[in-house]
């Protein structure tokens, strides 16, 4: 009879703990966790959203130093003046004797620490970024007179495949040997949102 009570009282007891969580200390019995919900991606956001998110790689240092309001590109972390007084040129490309494919070629020379990607230049004076605000930016880069002429599209698929543009994921190391800082979104984020601000309308907030 004492053996059988036992037992009813030990199945209980295991009986409680399933139902009821709770562990033989008397404490709770932590609940399963649940898989964390992703962030949302570039293509849940809305345009606008996706607009914040474009800008935050196009104001970055990387699309910056090239985009110059002067004659003088920027390099660094601190987007200093370019060494040797590297000046734009008549086709954006430097002047005689100090051209960009002189040292930029078409990849990154990670032994001197020379960045490169296809067609290395630098933006046209139209499409200096330099001190203006991302609204301005947006803007110019829709002016037709400032962009070259591109359509919509044209400007999107030049943001998210001009192998230039994406250089800037693949930025290679300095003289040092210090890998350069990328964007501070990840490429394949950055193109959706492009691409879901140019589906909604491209819109462009106010100042």
């Amino acid at each position: 009879m004492k053996k059988t009570y036992r037992a009813y009282l030990a199945s209980s007891l295991l009986l409680g703990i399933l139902v009821f969580g709770f562990s033989t200390t008397g404490e709770r019995l932590s609940e399963p966790k649940l898989p964390e919900r992703s962030e949302s991606t570039a293509a849940e956001l809305t345009p606008e959203q996706a607009f914040d998110l474009m800008m935050e790689v196009l104001t970055h240092k990387r699309c910056v130093n090239c985009h110059p309001s002067d004659d003088y590109p920027r390099q660094g972390e601190d987007s200093y003046i370019h060494n040797f007084g590297v000046q734009r040129g008549p086709d954006n490309h430097g002047v005689a004797a100090l051209q960009c494919q002189t040292c930029h070629q078409t990849e990154n020379n990670n032994h001197a620490g020379v960045p490169g990607a296809p067609e290395w230049s630098l933006a046209p004076r139209k499409m200096a970024w330099q001190g203006l605000t991302r609204v301005e930016i947006a803007r110019s880069m829709l002016n037709p007179d400032n962009n070259g002429g591109r359509t919509l599209e044209e400007t999107v698929h030049h943001l998210t495949e001009h192998e230039l543009v994406l250089w800037a994921w693949e930025p290679g190391v300095d003289a040092n040997g210090t890998p350069r800082e990328e964007p501070p979104v990840p490429k394949a984020e950055y193109i959706k949102a492009v691409k879901t601000w140019a589906a909604g309308g491209a819109p462009i907030p106010e100042e």
